[in-house]
């Protein structure tokens, strides 16, 4: 067996441990293998995490400690070097701390079901066809529109958001990855770099942009390699969103706008507190901050165009398509509704804590909240009215199945044979480009082959080819992978 990592033995088990340090910080992370007879154990993570694990059968002893071996090989050629368990600290991780007092809004929402998912959630993604919600036990939760529980998704650190990109959903979680949830298999699309301490996330057309604890914001292109990066005046950056133009980036001294090349300031505006939470429209960004307020600014001048007053530090935002009325949601949960001028239409009780995200479609409006609940408010006219008299539904307590389809992170895909029919799959290679970096490249007819696709960094082996369900095209010049990833043998 290879002599590249620290080794144990005990009993008949051997043991390796290595971990991965880079000077820039931008990795943090283990990777443990143990032969037991004739079965091989893989532990890998972020240190200071258990991790994830995976465990493959031999027929012998020898041929076990020899797949052992190529596992370790392939991870020191990568760059992991041998480790002492427990030498390194863990990666620097701050939890949202949130407090929720009681409503002093008179009537309560009209809510239709809820979903208890069992830690305090701030993921929140609404789409046609399903709502997501994770929450900090590191659990992502699909539902449909009507409550029923259809999947869950279970990664190794806890959800710090979920945001969506067209097709695309990831989430950013406590171990500094960003995860791709658009398949049944997740994986691991972007890493952070360890000093990070990641507090929201934002991804337009295949970019990243991270912000963190210390007012900074950095900028991750679609191959997870850094772009640039900014230290605003403030910290706490609790806010990013992004576009085609510009990075809007809220912390406690406002909100500053960025081109979106990296290659200047645009406007920074002073927000009246500190900035917890951003939403946007196609002309405006919206930012809820300490002081009760959301503000409005307008994303060509940083002017705030309007101001919508609430009675408790601004946890979360959102509004109906193109502004035309404004949600918020405070610290003493309550949410409410604003016209566009900022006159309020309503408050009323969430009856499940202070919401830390939310999201409005087709005259619903969901949050997800301090207590663990992802919950589903009637937000049409006729339900606020009869709400606001003290008639409102018996809300459906959402359970989910024994039997729930649940699906983690993995290494590793399945394996075909066979070249796909035509029109069923396309087939990409990785390939190793300049500086030693692996690529991958479209080998079927019918692609531009120079383009880049955005691919699992930890599948990738150069000369293998996989196939993919479909590849669409991304404005950046590259392709993205819809669907699953199989390696062809």
């Amino acid at each position: 067996m290879s002599a590249a990592g620290v080794r144990g033995t005990r009993g008949n088990q051997e043991t390796t441990y290595l971990e991965l340090s880079q000077d820039d910080g931008s990795a943090h992370k283990f990777y443990e293998v143990t032969v037991d007879g004739t079965a091989v154990l893989v532990r890998y993570g972020r240190i200071g995490a258990d991790g994830q694990r995976q465990t493959s059968a031999f027929p012998t002893e020898e041929k076990a400690k020899a797949a052992a071996a190529k596992k370790i090989g392939e991870k020191v050629r990568k760059g992991y070097a041998p480790a002492v368990r427990g030498q390194r600290a863990a990666r620097s991780v701050t939890r949202r701390q949130v407090t929720s007092a009681p409503s002093t809004a008179r009537a309560t929402a009209p809510v239709l079901w809820r979903f208890r998912t069992g830690a305090t959630a701030l993921g929140i993604h609404i789409e046609e066809d399903r709502c997501w919600v994770g929450n900090q036990n590191g659990d992502v939760y699909t539902l449909g529109h009507d409550g029923e529980v259809l999947a869950r998704y279970r990664l190794p650190e806890g959800v710090k958001c979920l945001v969506a990109d067209d097709f695309w959903i990831y989430a950013g979680c406590d171990d500094g990855r960003v995860y791709d949830l658009s398949s049944k298999m997740p994986f691991a699309a972007y890493e952070i770099a360890e000093d990070v301490d990641i507090f929201w996330l934002d991804i337009h057309e295949g970019v990243l942009n991270v912000a963190d604890r210390n007012g900074g914001l950095t900028v991750i292109d679609h191959e997870d390699e850094f772009q640039w990066s900014r230290r605003s005046t403030g910290g706490s950056a609790w806010m990013v969103r992004s576009d085609e133009e510009a990075v809007y980036h809220g912390h406690t001294r406002g909100v500053t706008a960025y081109a979106s090349d990296g290659s200047g300031e645009l406007w920074h505006t002073a927000t009246t507190g500190n900035v917890l939470f951003g939403w946007q429209e196609d002309t405006a960004v919206y930012a809820g901050t300490g002081r009760h307020v959301v503000q409005r600014m307008s994303k060509a001048t940083g002017r705030i165009e309007a101001t919508y007053r609430c009675d408790g530090a601004v946890y979360s935002c959102a509004t109906s398509p193109g502004g035309r009325y404004v949600f918020a949601g405070d610290s003493s949960s309550s949410v409410y509704c604003f016209d566009a001028d900022g006159t309020r239409l309503w408050k009323l009780r969430t009856g499940s804590g202070s919401a830390l995200s939310m999201q409005y479609r087709d005259e619903k409006l969901y949050i997800v909240t301090t207590d663990g609940s992802l919950a589903c408010i009637d937000a049409s006219e006729t339900a606020i009215a009869a709400a606001q008299s003290g008639s409102v539904p018996v809300a459906v307590d959402v359970k989910q199945a024994a039997a729930l389809p649940t699906y983690e992170p993995t290494a590793t895909v399945a394996t075909v044979s066979s070249q796909p029919a035509p029109g069923s799959g396309v087939v990409v290679e990785c390939v190793q480009g300049a500086g030693g970096r692996l690529r991958v490249h479209v080998v079927s007819d019918g692609y531009e082959p120079s383009w880049n696709v955005q691919f699992p960094r930890s599948i990738r082996q150069v000369g293998a080819r996989y196939v993919v369900d479909a590849l669409h095209s991304s404005q950046g010049g590259f392709y993205r992978v819809r669907g699953e990833i199989k390696r062809l043998v």
